[in-house]
């Protein structure tokens, strides 16, 4: 019998220890790494310990600041308004009565499977100056001349924001909506007969027990949105002027695009790590269960 469960429990390190090793050599031992990296400077491959003169230049980088500030806006306008769209389209694929549900459910989330290279181009083509929204707008006589899109700042942020909107809403949709379904009917059932209306039962039922789900996108969402990439370098490339690149554009810029700074790289890296513990447990503090 000891044998056997020794020959059992040998088996189970196995099938633990080679997993292990390898979320250690391919996730922590980078991790490690980049962190020293962060307390180097020098060019190239040569590198010298300078101490927290990487972090404290971050304070005085105007690039950083501009790439941080957008960021940010993206994060304030957009995620709110994914969310919020996210939650009243699942309560409206929910419905007992709505028709063709698979078609609609498939049709909204499909934007989250597509490739973001592709859909990024795609966006960039219908918010182009001779782009097919312009011709829509001009023809329905709502403007008198092309809006040029991708060269005005504020406009090039409301595409961003669009395009990340349309990509991931249905993302957040499906853990809506799975947590709907897994709601008791006679809940609402009860509040009917007390004469609650559908409106009512929204903001007093349903958004409360699906607080748990909406923090859990809220913090994902959050760190997803500190990392854009894709969608900013494919349609606006950081432009016009900056004032659309994030702070991923900007580490990506310091290792491949400006003279190679790894070490500086690798610190505004760990800066987005700050913020996103920071938000997550604001957001943690803010809506988690109360005691």
């Amino acid at each position: 019998m000891r044998n056997k469960w020794n020959k059992s429990n040998i088996i189970g390190w196995q099938f633990v220890l080679w997993p292990s090793l390898l979320i250690i050599v391919f996730s922590f031992y980078p991790m490690v790494q980049s962190l020293l990296l962060s307390f180097q400077s020098g060019k190239g491959v040569v590198y010298q310990y300078s101490g927290i003169s990487n972090y404290t230049r971050l304070f005085s980088d105007p690039m950083f600041k501009q790439a941080v500030l957008n960021t940010m806006l993206y994060l304030v306008v957009q995620v709110p308004i994914m969310l919020f769209l996210g939650l009243i389209i699942a309560y409206f694929l929910n419905l007992p009565k709505l028709r063709f549900k698979g078609f609609y459910r498939t049709a909204i989330f499909l934007p989250c499977v597509t490739s973001l290279v592709s859909y990024a181009v795609l966006f960039k083509s219908i918010f182009a100056v001779d782009g097919i929204l312009n011709k829509m707008l001009i023809s329905s006589h709502l403007i008198h001349e092309p809006i040029a899109w991708l060269m005005d700042p504020v406009w090039a942020r409301v595409v961003i924001i669009a395009a990340i909107t349309w990509r991931w809403t249905g993302y957040n949709m499906i853990f809506y909506l799975s947590a709907m379904q897994s709601i008791d009917p006679s809940v609402y059932e009860a509040a009917s007969i007390d004469g609650a209306s559908k409106t009512k039962q929204f903001f007093k039922i349903t958004v409360p027990m699906l607080r748990p789900i909406i923090l859990f996108t809220a913090i994902i969402s959050t760190n997803g949105t500190l990392q854009l990439f894709d969608e900013v370098v494919n349609i606006t490339n950081g432009g016009p002027g900056n004032s659309t690149m994030t702070i991923s554009q900007y580490i990506y810029n310091l290792s491949f695009v400006y003279t190679p700074n790894f070490g500086y790289a690798a610190t505004v890296s760990y800066a987005i790590v700050i913020m996103v513990a920071i938000l997550a447990l604001l957001q943690l503090k803010i809506g988690g269960e109360k005691k």
